[in-house]
């Protein structure tokens, strides 16, 4: 039994509630003298308990409500042992230093990793592996490789590995989130735009890509892969139809959307026409049909190159099997190099192998072959097995040639570019490749006149079908307006018909003007204009005294007088102001930028623009989402099912997009710039 003379000490030297136990006046004035100190005493407690007729003291954990024996010598290894291993107190005490992959200034200019005392969550751990292999495109599998888990394990000891098959299903689940954020913004946008594509994987599965644009609440442009599906066969344009309609009808957009971009393949026709049949059907049909089916102009220009460089094929032919010859063996491409600077011949621009499908590679391919012209005809002197020399008439003629495509080249930069330009940067170009078509077609030089009257045709034949939303694009540049339309309009069409093209043109914006203008008439009026409409005054007035009389005769005359004043439009007062000057170069210039500065003047037009510049003119942005695809599925990860690969390929145009919100050069700048805010959306895993 406890002695009646025993006094309570404190176990522990924090402020947090310790217990109290009792214990001898004599123990108590030996061993008050020393302070302990050990972090464990706010993690244990000293317990009495019965065992065996007797009361002994145990040292009990606060979490785990685990007990051990006092050691007599006062150690405490066992207890410390214990804290490492109680997951009762490590999910409390998460404040290990892990680190910080946010960009810290050191003072001199340069980024380097910071520490910062963070709780470890192994939830998040596993999110943003998710995220990094959804990103980057690595394999499930590399969660699970030894250096990695070292890696990991060495960063943190709390790190808990996990399988290809967890990692895998954190990626779908980042999908669905992913998911769901951007179902919620896409129902704040009014109108969006369509560009589609067809792919085979080396799977030989089809696959087709579905990519949305849209201004969001910035005027920015944007871009979403919203489908990467497994197409059934057949392809033909029903099937693809609709396929189209049955992701519009998951995502929620099916009457949102105003036009669609594909290329000039036969089967887009009849996709094109059956989307078009299904949204008037149902009245959803924007624009009134004026501009829903957009032809890839990419797509025109390299079909109108291909046959410019059908004229030259024995050249390209003999260009490409002689680089390809070369640089087959190492000690021909160094005797190669011999002659170049024997006869001084500049080799830092050296040859390239050109790709058959890819002409602006072939373009390249020419451009530095006549760097070597000379060097070549000296070289087949000296190689007896080397029998693909052009001759001086095949230089020629491949010289002009590349001359001739040297304009198409530039606008193939523009039209292909990774960040696409919206619609108003087409037209200035475009009339460029139609005027040098028309010079060229006109030229006394026999094989340049042939080249150039092919592509005529080609060009005639597609023009009709982008040139309404390209002109209007280009009135809608507060530079342009209807100054380029008359300059270029009589460059591209012959005869008189431009001046019928012009007035086609008008019309037709006239009709979509209306279209916006009525959507606003039900519209509440701003909160500025409120403050002086007539039925705020009239209020205020009546408040304070009666309304006289005369002052209604008034009203009533002066509201009478003012309908009989026609009022111009937006579209009208726009156009008779003069153009907006700017000096600088066109990519600095921002269209969108100018429109949202200058959407209170022109409230109604300023919609009306945003839309329309938001359609793209190329299906750029969906084939190069081929390109991810092939590197998802490589020759190592042919057996992923479809709809893991589409999860991964969309999830990962998502993630980009958020996190280039500004333009960045390389990978390492992003990396740089990536801020891991990480949500607690895994917390349930």
């Amino acid at each position: 039994m406890a002695n009646s003379n025993l006094n309570p000490i404190q176990i522990g030297t924090h402020s947090e509630e310790v217990e109290t136990i009792p214990c001898d006046k004599e123990d108590n004035e030996i061993k008050r003298g020393r302070k302990k100190v050990s972090k464990v005493w706010t993690e244990f407690q000293i317990i009495n308990i019965q065992d065996k007729n007797e009361v002994v003291q145990k040292y009990e954990c606060r979490h785990c409500k685990k007990k051990y024996a006092v050691s007599k010598s006062g150690t405490t290894t066992h207890l410390k042992r214990h804290l490492d291993d109680c997951l009762y107190y490590r999910k409390q005490h998460k404040n290990k230093k892990i680190i910080s992959l946010l960009p810290s200034d050191s003072g001199d200019g340069e980024t380097v990793l910071s520490f910062s005392s963070q709780s470890f969550d192994m939830s998040k751990i596993r999110e943003v592996m998710a995220k990094m292999i959804t990103v980057h495109e690595y394999p499930f599998s590399m969660v699970e490789h030894f250096w990695f888990n070292v890696l990991m394990k060495s960063m943190n000891s709390q790190y808990e590995r996990i399988s290809r098959n967890t990692a895998k299903s954190d990626c779908l689940r980042l999908h669905e989130i992913e998911k769901e954020k951007l179902k919620k913004n896409l129902k704040n946008v009014e109108r969006v735009c369509l560009t589609s594509d067809t792919w085979t994987s080396n799977q030989t599965i089809g696959y087709m890509c579905l990519t949305v644009h849209f201004i969001d609440l910035d005027w920015k442009l944007q871009k979403r892969i919203i489908s990467f599906y497994e197409l059934e066969p057949p392809h033909t344009g029903i099937v693809i139809s609709d396929a189209i309609s049955e992701c519009l009808l998951e995502w929620g957009i099916q009457d949102k959307v105003s036009t669609i971009t594909l290329d000039n393949a036969t089967t887009n026709d009849v996709v094109a026409r059956s989307l078009k049949s299904n949204f008037q059907s149902r009245g959803k049909l924007h624009y009134k049909g004026h501009i829903f089916h957009i032809r890839c102009c990419a797509h025109i220009l390299n079909l109108m190159v291909q046959d410019g460089l059908k004229e030259i094929d024995g050249i390209i032919h003999n260009i490409r099997e002689t680089v390809k010859y070369l640089k087959r063996s190492p000690s021909r491409l160094f005797k190669f190099g011999e002659v170049a600077r024997q006869l001084n011949v500049c080799t830092k621009k050296g040859l390239r192998i050109d790709v058959p499908t890819r002409w602006n590679s072939t373009y390249e391919m020419l451009d530095c072959a006549f760097n070597f012209r000379t060097v070549f005809d000296q070289y087949a002197i000296r190689d007896a097995n080397y029998k693909w020399l052009p001759t001086s008439e095949d230089w020629e003629n491949a010289k002009k040639v590349a001359e001739f495509l040297e304009i198409f080249y530039d606008v193939t930069h523009l039209f292909s570019g990774c960040l696409y330009p919206t619609a108003n940067r087409f037209l200035p170009e475009v009339w460029k490749v139609k005027e040098v078509l028309n010079i060229h077609s006109k030229s006394s030089d026999l094989f340049l006149r042939n080249v150039a009257t092919v592509m005529g045709e080609k060009f005639d034949k597609y023009w009709k079908d982008c040139s309404m939303l390209m002109a209007i694009a280009a009135v809608l540049d507060p530079r342009y307006k209807m100054v380029l339309i008359n300059f270029c309009f009589p460059l591209i069409y012959p005869d008189f018909q431009h001046i019928e093209k012009i007035v086609q043109l008008k019309q037709v914006m006239v009709d979509v003007f209306e279209i916006y203008a009525s959507e606003n008439v039900n519209e509440q009026p701003s909160s500025f204009a409120g403050c002086f409409s007539e039925s705020s005054i009239s209020v205020a007035t009546s408040s304070r005294k009666p309304k006289s009389r005369g002052r209604s005769e008034f009203a009533e005359f002066k509201r009478k007088n003012d309908l009989t004043q026609p009022m111009k439009s937006d579209l009208e007062i726009y156009l008779e102001e003069g153009t907006v000057e700017w000096e600088q170069e066109d990519a600095t210039f921002d269209v969108l930028v100018w429109w949202q500065l200058n959407s209170l003047k022109f409230r109604t037009l300023s919609r009306m623009a945003r839309d329309l510049l938001t359609i793209p003119m190329t299906t750029v942005a969906s084939e190069s989402a081929f390109s991810a695809g092939g590197r998802v599925l490589d020759k190592f990860r042919s057996s992923l099912a479809p709809k893991t690969v589409e999860a991964l390929v969309c999830t990962a145009d998502w993630l980009r997009a958020t996190q280039k919100n500004t333009k960045t050069k390389t990978i390492e700048e992003d990396e740089e710039k990536l801020k891991l805010d990480i949500p607690d959306s895994f917390a349930t895993l």
